[in-house]
């Protein structure tokens, strides 16, 4: 994991960021001032019209995250770095952050900190955007150093912002920081060899970052209490697996709660498809299937660090999905927690199984106010909606309208889809409440409309994001980097705050 320090506290430096825009209403771009407490040799003037020449030779338009250097070896500020910010709103900034944190990535470590000119105008939002575009593009994945951002030693690098330290700045800083752990928390979790995380190991990770959280409690049921209980469904999906299945419920309930949400995420630690076993190619990335459950508990922590006035229960079914002699057949019956069954003729469509299981007891535990379940349930909608935008189901347009405004302002795209009832039909078995896996066709709304069939009173309280294909970045993208996103920590984050 690359640490950079970030702090809106003034100090001197070497390297200055100037933040381009294009300039309204004409060609032109625009260059931000260069910062007063910057030292600087010779004329404040002659540095800003060799920032303008370089940016019209290099053609700078300023687009979010375009970026040019201008290197001046014996005179100070030695560097200049030009990053576009695009309409210098939240995004323009978070597109500007990931360009910079990038560069310092690839220069650690670096002695001299960056000093970031982000004017007073730009407010808060530019601070949050710059810092969490900064830290998430600083990212990289390692077995021996996963789960923080902020920089502690004198070899990080340090990127300060000009923006005045008001309590303002300083608390988009600070939402910035938690977010940006918990998103890669997240994808610490599901960036981990399958080899390493199996049901157990998750679920003693996450009991063991829940205990240092004053508030949350952490129940963790393993093979005999979800057999105790009736989570038949859960044990089944991982009755092919040596690696007995977990069921993690965290609870965050502060005194100043004014609603109740449940969060569920799916939680296959790897999946071969089972008896429907999947290709060669199908499994390479199948260390990615927990990519929901890791979303919500970083949620529930981020919720914890940052003391948000909701009570928040977390449900993460944990399995591995194998192949053995023990493992269930496709056209078994599966009976679910609460009574209700399903007929499986595709032990790949596993995901929704347990998932159904965690919302039965969702709504007959808690009735909450709103449920909203995150999975890497299907690769469908990457036909429809390609491989960064995640596809959102509900009925309720309140609800939905506010987790599209969440996922737009955090970043993450998604899209909604619809619940046709003309597809409900598919859902109809001859020998159990519900067949789970129709091979009819629209296979992520179908997915969508038998875990609705769970959510009982709750139905019209009730979200769901398949996330499949956003969950895992092929390539460096802005404040994306290579492996998994941590898709939904951003979203859920900015939702529930």
């Amino acid at each position: 994991m690359f640490a950079i320090r970030l702090s809106v506290e003034p100090v001197a430096a070497e390297t200055v960021v100037l933040p381009v825009e294009p300039a309204a209403g004409s060609a032109g771009v625009r260059i931000g001032a260069v910062p007063d407490q910057l030292p600087v040799d010779g004329d404040r003037h002659e540095l800003a019209a060799e920032a303008a020449a370089l940016a019209d030779r290099a053609g700078h338009a300023g687009g979010a995250g375009e970026i040019h250097v201008l290197h001046r070896p014996r005179s100070t500020p030695y560097r200049v770095i030009l990053v576009g910010v695009g309409a210098a709103d939240e995004a323009g900034w978070r597109a500007a952050g990931a360009a910079v944190g990038a560069m310092a990535r690839g220069e650690a470590p670096v002695a001299e900190p960056y000093l970031v000119a982000v004017a007073a105008t730009g407010g808060p939002a530019a601070v949050r955007g710059f810092a969490e575009g900064c830290w998430l593009a600083g990212y990289r994945f390692t077995l021996d150093a996963p789960g923080v951002v902020g920089g502690t030693a004198e070899s990080d690098p340090s990127i300060l912002l000009t923006h005045p330290p008001t309590a303002e700045a300083r608390q988009a800083l600070r939402l910035a920081r938690v977010t940006a752990e918990a998103t890669c928390l997240a994808r610490d979790l599901t960036n981990m060899p399958s080899s390493v995380k199996n049901p157990a190991w998750f679920a003693d990770r996450v009991a063991g970052l829940a205990a240092e959280r004053p508030g949350l409690t952490v129940t963790v049921r393993g093979p005999r209490e979800l057999a105790d209980e009736g989570f038949d469904a859960l044990l089944a999906v991982g009755a092919g697996s040596a690696s007995g299945p977990r069921l993690v419920e965290i609870d965050w309930a502060p005194a100043d709660a004014r609603r109740h949400v449940v969060l569920v995420g799916k939680g296959i630690t790897f999946d071969t498809g089972g008896v429907s076993i999947k290709s060669v190619d199908g499994m390479k990335l199948m260390r990615k299937d927990m990519g929901g459950a890791a979303a919500v508990v970083a949620t529930v922590l981020a919720a914890a660090d940052l003391a948000l006035p909701v009570r928040l229960t977390v449900l993460a079914p944990l399995a591995e999905n194998m192949v053995s002699g023990a493992a269930f057949r496709p056209g078994d019956v599966i009976r679910h927690f609460g009574g209700r069954t399903s007929e499986t003729t595709n032990s790949d469509a596993e995901g929704r199984l347990v998932l159904a299981d965690a919302i039965s007891y969702a709504v007959s535990r808690y009735s909450p106010d709103l449920l909203v379940d995150l999975a890497t349930l299907t690769g469908a909608n990457a036909i429809a909606l390609g491989r960064r935008t995640a596809a959102l189901y509900g009925d309720d347009d309140g609800l939905v309208g506010e987790l599209l405004a969440a996922s737009a302002a955090a970043g993450e795209r998604s899209w909604r889809m619809p619940l046709h009832p003309d597809y409900v039909e598919y859902l109809g078995s001859e020998i159990a409440d519900l067949f789970s896996a129709p091979d009819l066709g629209a296979s992520s709304v179908v997915a969508a409309l038998y875990l609705r069939e769970f959510t009982g009173a709750l139905r019209g309280r009730w979200a769901h994001f398949d996330m499949s294909v956003p969950s895992w970045s092929d390539a460096d993208h802005e404040e994306l980097t290579r492996g998994a996103t941590g898709w939904g920590v951003r979203t859920l984050v900015r939702w529930l705050a």
